[in-house]
């Protein structure tokens, strides 16, 4: 099947308080703001988050209203498995995470939902409520190189 498009994305295996699973960005965004990385961590951290921030698009900064939940519910953001340089990153988000206990979950798909938004690397989609529950995710013990985001954005947020 040549020609189908295929997404990756790297999310918390719990909802948080708004009912979303948090991307890795989100997760790795909460251990900072929560003061829990050491100062290599926290180095390695901004560094990441830098280089994401210069590398490609942050959806809400193109639509302001991409994920606002009344707008687009439960809006969530899904690499395009073409962008390699910026999935080649995800392993030391992946590593950071683990560092914590932070579990997560890697998903892909060819069709993980209504999308909002779309550029080159990425979509940002509203996602169908059966997709996760019918088995579209695997658990990220061994994770290819890959990535996605929530809490949604790269920034850090405190």
């Amino acid at each position: 099947m040549s020609g189908t498009k295929s997404y990756v994305r790297f999310q918390s295996t719990e909802r948080n308080q708004r009912g979303i699973f948090t991307g890795i960005f989100g997760l790795a965004n909460g251990l900072a703001r929560e003061g829990r990385l050491t100062a290599e961590q926290h180095r390695f951290w901004r560094a990441a988050n830098d280089w994401y921030d210069a590398a490609y698009t942050n959806p809400s900064r193109v639509d302001p209203a991409v994920y606002d939940p009344g707008v687009n519910p439960g809006a969530v953001a899904w690499f395009k498995t073409s962008a390699t340089h910026l999935l080649d990153r995800v392993p030391g988000c992946l590593a950071l995470l683990a560092a914590h206990g932070v579990p997560c979950e890697r998903l892909e798909s060819t069709d993980p939902g209504r999308i909002v938004y779309e550029d080159e690397h990425q979509v940002v989609v509203v996602p169908r409520d059966s997709w996760r529950e019918s088995g579209g995710g695997r658990l990220c013990a061994n994770p290819r190189p890959t990535g996605a985001d929530l809490d949604n954005s790269r920034t850090p947020q405190g």
